[in-house]
């Protein structure tokens, strides 16, 4: 049976365009605010919601969502709210998953933390540091608890690497459109396309850019190459540039709705 995440690609393949997908900090800026943050994507017109998992040490991640995380963190945010944002997601019948790096796991315990997942109805777990060599027990546990594997590909990954990453995904494939950490930027990289391009060599999964995206056109010129688009920083920064929460909110809607626009090639 397939997972709404899988879902989702199919009927954005069908409609002949990008899936616009949402991230946000459990816990950011607080507990109940990250709740209302999901509201205002699904009010915006997001395809797909990923929750992240705070951590002190995200090596993939830039000051803005490094700032959230922070926040998240001394909010005393813990596995059991990261899942329960999680279930807030699901229940607005969006697909969500949960983005973490791999020690929140170990420390949860692999196959628990797997069933957690697809206990609170999520479709699966990004995770950017665990290499495939180290997956086994992961891939064990996701496919016992039915969920997707998502692995998150660079740049620099070679095509032998990138053929073992992707056999191992399922759901759709993160591509990081750039060398480096997250964060909103005034352009995409042009490596973005030809990793794309890649990786498609590889897999017929879909594949999703992120890193980088922030405005409508970029979302459109990503969406041309790509089947999904993750957008991240660019709503962290707007709720922290907002002088309200609740002109944060209104902002990270307007925003969703513009991209929302873009991966539709408008």
């Amino acid at each position: 049976m397939s997972t709404p995440l899988e879902q989702l690609f199919e009927k954005t393949r069908s409609e002949k365009r990008a899936a616009l997908i949402a991230y946000i900090p459990a816990g950011f800026p607080t507990i109940e605010g990250s709740h209302r943050i999901i509201e205002a994507f699904v009010e915006g017109g997001v395809d797909a919601i990923e929750i992240g998992f705070p951590y002190s040490d995200p090596v993939m991640d830039g000051p803005t969502i490094q700032e959230a995380a922070v926040t998240a963190l001394n909010n005393g945010t813990s596995a059991t709210d990261v899942l329960d944002a999680l279930e807030v997601a699901v229940k607005t019948g969006t697909p969500s998953v949960v983005m973490t790096y791999w020690n929140p796991i170990e420390k949860f315990g692999v196959e628990k933390f797997a069933q957690a997942i697809s206990d609170r109805g999520g479709s699966g777990v990004i995770h950017p540091d665990i290499t495939i060599e180290e997956s086994a027990p992961w891939l064990r546990a996701t496919q016992l608890s039915a969920i997707n594997p998502i692995y998150v590909v660079a740049l620099s990954t070679s095509d032998e690497r990138l053929a073992k990453v992707t056999s191992a995904c399922s759901g759709f494939v993160y591509a990081a459109s750039i060398m480096g950490v997250t964060g909103a930027r005034a352009s995409v990289s042009s490596g973005a396309e030809g990793l794309v391009a890649r990786i498609r060599k590889t897999t017929d999964l879909p594949v999703a850019v992120g890193l980088g995206v922030s405005t409508r056109e970029q979302a459109r010129g990503v969406a041309a190459y790509a089947d999904g688009v993750i957008v991240g920083s660019a709503f962290v920064k707007a709720i922290l540039d907002a002088p309200s929460f609740e002109d944060g909110l209104k902002a990270i809607t307007s925003l969703a709705r513009e991209l929302s626009l873009g991966v539709r090639g408008q």
